[in-house]
């Protein structure tokens, strides 16, 4: 055998018919929901995470970047999160009994805001009503009255206290609210220090004694009085209250009756009222205008209200269901929440008000989506967050001070409980990398939402990509699509994926394509996408991402890459190799060579002698170099010394996509057969010499194909490769036509013995590649390999003769 069939250009790639599409463009396509196309398992999963109530039953969603992984489950979250209650309020509330530990309150959904308003509405009634009750005639009266009677109690009882002083010649009288008392002489003038010290000594001795006793007496009198004062002013305070309670009742009640739904937390908003009334009667004196320190009075009473005023820290009254809450960076304050402080004078100040919820708050009765890479980015959210799984209650927690100013008041605000259910988004390598560091993750998130990178391609998944495009084109108001544009995108899909079979399910390359077709769609002045636009934007990503490849390219036109593209060598073939540059994948053919002599060691890679090939193409040598023991086994032991190499590479190698071509090098330079120069090799080798599919195949036969056409097709050019890849073919147009005009050609083999007739023309002595063995058939490349080993055997028994060191 000498020949392969070459392939037919219908064979090559997929082409989607646009008629089979049933439209005209996309205009005629009702847009609906847009459907998880090819993800069915992914949402089925889905769903079943987002429905489960039980805890634990955490989602983790693994995919690859643009799979739709995140898009897709926001929108299903959404779905189904409107189906849901609306969960409730929280409020953080001022504690009367320990400030630092500020209270929390769960309310249903808008009445939150209701409290709010109604205690503001409170205040503002208080400021004013408290001030007109008290200017009120009936209790200015009553005032009077309870002063007066203490007025006169007090005014008899200074009037005893004045009598006892001036019978011991001291004049009593009241300065700044002391007691102050004076000698008096006999003409009854106060007497000044020099008259008083010319007293005799009697007399001044007497009016010492009688001094100690004015203050004793003084002292009673105080004693009398103070009881007196203050019973005066708890009846004016207990007047005040009496007067002002009605008014608190009724406000308080308002506000009762207003929030008359039951709520979980019923008893501690009773209570938390019933404090503010009595704070409320506790500070009346603070609602009254003062002649003198108003002032300070009206800072004090700013600072009483601040402390009736609810800090609503969730508020759900605006939404129809659950919260989906998308957290984009999930630091520990933005997860948890965190106390705000305000520097004064070098002191930090805060109070209850200044209490800042976090996601999870926010999210409790729904969802919190967080991407893990952000979250495992933060050390501390992530080992909060796995706390916060074991106990389910969120504790607000001050930052951390470092070198900041040491604050006045510390707060640690009451723990709350959050029912959320957390979708984590990562990668695959992500999810199984924590399921072995973190043995309690898996039992946190049972829920394994698996997005897959292709699907099978059917009529309804070609039927779901148009509504995708046509979905898109609404969304982002770009022209229409016409079937044959879709038709292109589809066969896209195809060509991503490396398979006329599959879809691609990484549609973020399939809506950039949209976009950028729509972009030159416009520039033409065109109003609906066609095909060609399709094309022109894939030949315009190529010329932007295609610089690497074409200095490449250059580098073998200009003869700095040594390429053959004709004739036949021994020794020699071209390979194919595919580079993988992130942003863009190219083929690149690359001489292998292969010499062999008389010897003992075997086959040398020399790639890995010099630590510049990877462990599976060392793997592929070993299988090779295994399959020639067999071929050759007959002749054993093997007197070969044989060495392979990827001439002109100097950035290492990896895969085994270049076993044939070794192989075929290996086998030319030990028969003395030249090889065809201008068909390049590519295919993956058993043990058994059968080839195997290989990836980047089209890559590969383009890249190929453009160096050739480059420097003129012969006609005689073309690419051999694995029968396992024909489905796998989803060639250029270019290369295609080629084909089709017969200045290029694309041949499969399954046996290595297939490939080596159609390089050397001659047969390759494989009759039956299951039980391949020697003596080969006279006139065959392996028949004249079999004569070249027992050359080199003779070689070496003659150098063993002459030599005591042997063959080497």
């Amino acid at each position: 055998m000498t020949d392969l069939p070459r392939l037919l250009p219908s064979q090559l790639r997929l082409t989607v018919d646009p008629a089979s599409l049933g439209f005209a463009d996309t205009r005629e396509l009702h847009v609906k929901s847009l459907p998880w196309i090819g993800q069915e398992r992914a949402e089925q999963a889905a769903r079943f995470g987002l429905l489960m109530d039980n805890p634990d039953y955490n989602l983790f969603v693994l995919g690859e970047v643009g799979s739709g992984r995140s898009s897709l489950l926001r929108e299903l979250t959404h779905a189904v999160a409107a189906e849901r209650p609306v969960p409730p309020d929280l409020c953080y509330l001022h504690n009367f009994e320990n400030p630092e530990r500020p209270r929390a309150l769960r309310m249903p959904a808008g009445q939150g805001r209701e409290l709010r308003q109604r205690m503001q509405r409170l205040c503002r009634t208080l400021q004013t009503e408290i001030p007109l009750r008290l200017a009120r005639d009936d209790f200015k009266a009553e005032s009077e009255r309870l002063q007066d009677a203490y007025k006169d109690e007090e005014n008899k009882a200074f009037a005893e206290l004045e009598q006892y002083a001036e019978a011991r010649h001291f004049n009593l009288f009241r300065e700044s609210g002391h007691l102050v008392f004076t000698l008096v002489g006999d003409d009854g003038n106060a007497l000044t220090e020099n008259e008083a010290r010319a007293l005799p000594r009697e007399r001044r001795a007497e009016i010492s004694k009688a001094e100690i006793e004015l203050r004793e007496q003084i002292s009673h009198f105080l004693e009398q009085t103070r009881p007196m004062a203050r019973v005066m002013n708890e009846a004016l305070a207990a007047l005040r209250r009496q007067v002002i309670k009605p008014l608190l009742d009724h406000e308080l009640q308002e506000i009762r009756v207003s929030l008359k739904k039951q709520i979980k937390d019923s008893v501690k908003l009773g209570g938390y009222l019933e404090q503010v009334a009595h704070d409320v009667l506790e500070h009346i004196e603070l609602f009254e205008a003062q002649e003198t320190g108003d002032e300070e009075r009206q800072l004090a009473l700013e600072s009483l209200l601040a402390q009736y005023q609810v800090n609503l820290v969730v508020d759900n009254s605006a939404l129809r269901g659950a919260p989906v809450i998308v957290e984009d960076s999930p630091t520990p304050h933005a997860l948890f929440g965190s106390v705000d402080y305000e520097a004064e004078e070098n002191v930090l100040h805060t109070d209850f008000s200044r209490i800042r919820t976090g996601s999870l708050l926010r999210a409790h009765g729904g969802y919190l989506i967080i991407q893990l890479r952000d979250l495992l980015a933060e050390d501390l959210a992530w080992e909060k967050l796995r706390r916060f799984l074991r106990s389910g209650r969120v504790q607000i927690e001050e930052p951390g001070m470092g070198l900041m100013p040491i604050p006045a008041v510390s707060l640690r605000p009451e723990s709350v409980d959050a029912d959320v259910k957390i979708v984590l988004i990562g990668s695959a390598a992500q999810y199984y990398q924590l399921q072995k560091a973190d043995p309690e993750f898996a039992r946190r998130f049972r829920v394994k939402v698996d997005f897959a990178e292709s699907f099978p391609a059917t009529e309804d998944t070609r039927r779901a990509t148009s509504l995708f495009v046509a979905h898109t084109c609404k969304r982002r108001g770009l022209p229409p699509f016409a079937a044959d544009a879709v038709a292109a995108l589809i066969e896209d899909t195809h060509r991503q994926t490396d398979d006329q079979a599959r879809q691609s399910a990484l549609f973020a390359r399939t809506e950039a394509l949209v976009v950028e077709g729509s972009a030159l769609c416009r520039e033409r002045g065109g109003t609906v996408v066609e095909a060609r636009d399709i094309h022109a934007a894939l030949s315009a990503r190529r010329l932007r991402h295609g610089y690497p490849e074409q200095r490449l390219l250059e580098s073998i036109i200009d003869g700095e890459r040594l390429i053959a593209l004709s004739g036949s060598r021994v020794g020699q073939i071209n390979g194919l190799t595919q580079i993988d540059l992130g942003d863009w994948r190219f083929g690149l053919p690359v001489r292998v060579s292969a010499r062999t002599h008389a010897g003992g060691q075997g086959l040398l890679n020399i790639e890995r002698e010099v630590e510049m090939s990877g462990p599976i193409h060392d793997k592929g040598v070993l299988i090779l170099h295994s399959y020639l023991i067999a071929l050759f086994g007959h002749l054993a032991p093997l007197a070969l010394n044989a060495s392979i190499v990827f001439e002109q590479e100097y950035d290492g190698v990896e895969g085994d996509s270049a076993s044939c071509a070794e192989l075929f090098a290996l086998l030319s330079s030990l028969s003395g057969v030249p090889l065809r120069q201008g068909i390049a090799v590519t295919g993956a080798l058993n043990q058994h010499g059968e080839v195997l599919p290989v990836g980047g195949i089209n890559e590969k036969i383009e890249g190929w194909f453009r160096v050739c056409e480059a420097a003129g097709l012969d006609g005689q050019q073309g690419v051999l490769l694995p029968r396992r890849n024909l489905r796998h073919l989803m060639l250029e147009p270019a290369v295609v036509d080629a084909v089709a005009t017969g200045h290029f050609h694309i041949y499969t083999a399954s046996h290595a013995g297939e490939g080596l007739a159609l390089l050397t023309g001659m047969p390759s002595g494989i009759d039956d590649p299951v039980t391949t063995q020697g003596p080969y058939p006279s006139g065959s490349v392996l028949s004249r390999c079999e004569a070249q080993l027992r050359q080199f055997r003779e070689a070496c028994r003659a150098a063993t003769r002459g030599m005591q060191g042997g063959c080497s």
